[in-house]
């Protein structure tokens, strides 16, 4: 059961930190990865496509079909917390 909660929570992390990546290398904006400060768009449509093909092997490895509320909780808990973490972190580079 344990791989369900971690997996779950591990994967809503990822797919919610993959987005914006993935939105700004497309949209070919740069923006920042682990890489650098100033990653270029296709480096961020790499990492997001990283991130959510990640999340997807998470999902898939915490054996979500067996309890599906379970699993939905604890990404969509784990997407909240990350999305606030992002707003945070992104409204503080771009007011400087």
């Amino acid at each position: 059961m344990w791989q369900l909660y971690l997996f779950s929570f591990l994967a809503g992390l990822l797919a919610v930190n993959g987005v914006p990546h993935f939105v700004r290398g497309v949209t070919g904006r740069k923006h920042q990865t682990p890489f650098a400060k100033k990653s270029s768009a296709e480096i961020n449509v790499a990492w997001g496509w990283l991130n959510l093909v990640l999340a997807v092997i998470a999902l898939h490895f915490g054996h979500v079909r067996a309890h599906e509320y379970r699993a939905f909780t604890l990404f969509a808990v784990a997407a909240l917390i990350m999305g606030l973490l992002n707003a945070h972190f992104f409204s503080q580079k771009t007011s400087k």
